[in-house]
């Protein structure tokens, strides 16, 4: 189905911002490469441009899924002003050649459009995003002094010659970068599109039952094209920056560099990692857009540190304090031009920039809540109110009882309104290559049936297969449940219909 050319004018924030990321974040690929001369920028160009595009459409949606729980940007025209407040605030820092982060950027903005809006900020996600602002220097340092150490020894044992370990250092830097620029693709292809998933306007490509080109692979393939022209056209000076202005780098430290920053942000855009940790019962790391800025001036800074007082010297705290400077203010003035730009958008151009968001507490949803152990005695007056925004409704309940955050998550999950109906049409739509036969046919059986809560079609489909039911919540079943979540929320998406559609006419609850 053709896209409305009114929809790719909205996209065209997240492609002002793709191009900011690669005309920014390009620098923490290859930085230190093209900065200690052992690269041409020619060279490094293509190769970031390449396997971020890879990276982005083969490995993206991870982080994106965990962004998203950030803040859902539920309305076309609010997810291009935050694309677009982030964008203009790192191309901002760019101009004035600071390697910012992207992450900071599309956080703070996607937080200037909660507050706008009255939605909630998921605390628990914006505390582990802000928690890797802290990690990923750290880290970046940490395997920097590791990496570091380990490569200056395998050289003076294997005595290498220094026209030959030129030569092979050459050949490390394009297979860290090309490394380096996969990692960057998957992890902070969200940043550029992640506003967009829930309001994407394409639709699910399939080629004669072989693969499924999703909507959301769509989205990001066209970031990722935005981020390979911001590579070309105006990387090189954020490049000299971090490769020559912080710390004059030797070429084996210049390949330290990219390696490190390169296995930060893997860590944290890896699904197969996480699958791994998850079958051994180890604690996993999460899926969520870090900053490759903070990840490489962590490791930039290690290699100094390593060499003790003298190497200390050597770092230009003056550059560092700079950056330190950008990093803090990026997500503050990202969500204070968010919210001002939302506001002209609605009031002086009459755009909806967000869709409300609507609870109401009836008989079905109390008694849904005490099959969960929560006491519903406290909500008892909110019965039957339709409420709005949700930060409204949460300040309601929290003034009646004390709730954990369990508990509260459960309430506001339970009572939001988002009216469903099954229809023939939405059937034949479904992904048979995401969802399995026992899953689509349980869909099948539901035809013709209406829901108001999203709790209800859930229940109704785990009552036909098992491959609808989450399994007990324990480390092993985790990412099991996770990705019926994401399936979950894929139908729910496919099957939800405007609040208008549905007081249109009646439908039979389940």
């Amino acid at each position: 189905m053709p896209v409305d050319i009114s929809i790719l004018i909205y996209l065209s924030s997240g492609l002002f911002l793709g191009w900011s990321l690669g005309a920014n974040d390009a620098a923490n690929v290859f930085g230190t490469a093209v900065g200690s001369r052992m690269i041409r920028f020619e060279t490094a160009a293509v190769i970031s441009a390449v396997f971020i595009l890879l990276g982005a459409v083969i490995s993206g949606a991870g982080a994106a899924h965990g962004l998203g729980k950030l803040g859902s940007v539920n309305a076309l025209a609010g997810a291009f002003m935050t694309a677009l407040a982030a964008a203009v605030t790192v191309y901002w820092m760019t101009r004035l050649s600071l390697p910012v982060s992207t992450t900071q950027a599309i956080v703070g903005a996607i937080v200037g459009w909660n507050w706008y809006s009255g939605s909630i900020t998921d605390m628990t996600m914006l505390s582990k995003i802000v928690g890797t602002w802290i990690a990923a220097p750290i880290l970046g340092a940490l395997f920097s002094m590791i990496i570091y150490r380990i490569t200056t020894w395998a050289i003076r044992k294997a005595q290498i010659h220094l026209i030959s370990l030129d030569a092979y250092t050459r050949i490390g830097l394009i297979l860290a970068g090309a490394f380096g620029a996969y990692s960057l693709g998957a992890n902070n292809i969200a940043n550029v599109m992640g506003v967009f998933v829930a309001s994407s306007p394409f639709t699910d490509f399939h080629v004669d039952h072989l693969f499924t080109f999703t909507s959301i692979q769509q989205l990001f393939l066209l970031g990722a094209i935005a981020i390979g022209v911001g590579v070309f056209t105006y990387s090189k000076r954020v490049m000299m920056t971090v490769g020559d202005s912080l710390l004059p780098l030797t070429p084996v430290a210049a390949w330290v560099v990219v390696i490190s920053q390169a296995v930060v942000l893997f860590l944290f855009a890896s699904t197969g990692l996480e699958h791994t940790l998850l079958s051994l019962g180890l604690p996993t790391i999460p899926l969520i857009p870090v900053s490759s800025s903070q990840a490489v001036v962590g490791a930039v800074v290690g290699i100094g540190l390593l060499h003790g007082r003298k190497g200390a010297k050597q770092i230009r705290w003056r550059v560092l304090a700079n950056i330190a400077s950008g990093w803090a203010s990026t997500p503050v003035m990202a969500a204070a031009i968010c919210f001002v730009m939302l506001f002209v958008l609605q009031n002086v151009f009459n755009q909806r920039v967000y869709t409300q968001v609507y609870f109401q507490i009836t008989p079905e949803v109390t008694d849904y809540l005490k099959r969960h152990g929560v006491d519903t005695a406290p909500l008892a007056d909110l019965e039957g109110r339709k409420l709005t925004p949700p930060v409204h409704f949460r300040e309601l309940i929290r003034k009646r009882a004390h709730y954990d955050d369990k508990q509260e998550a459960l309430i506001l999950f339970a009572a939001e309104l988002y009216p469903m109906e099954v229809t023939p049409a939405d059937i034949a739509a479904l992904d048979r290559n995401y969802l399995s036969k026992a899953q689509i046919d349980a869909v099948q059986r539901l035809q013709g049936q209406g829901y108001t809560y999203k709790w209800q079609l859930e229940e109704a489909l785990a009552a036909i297969t098992d491959e609808w039911k989450p399994r007990p919540a324990t480390t092993l079943n985790k990412l099991y449940n996770k990705k019926l979540r994401e399936r979950l929320d894929y139908l729910e998406s496919s099957l939800h219909v405007s609040e208008q559609q549905g007081d249109e006419g009646s439908r039979r609850l389940r």
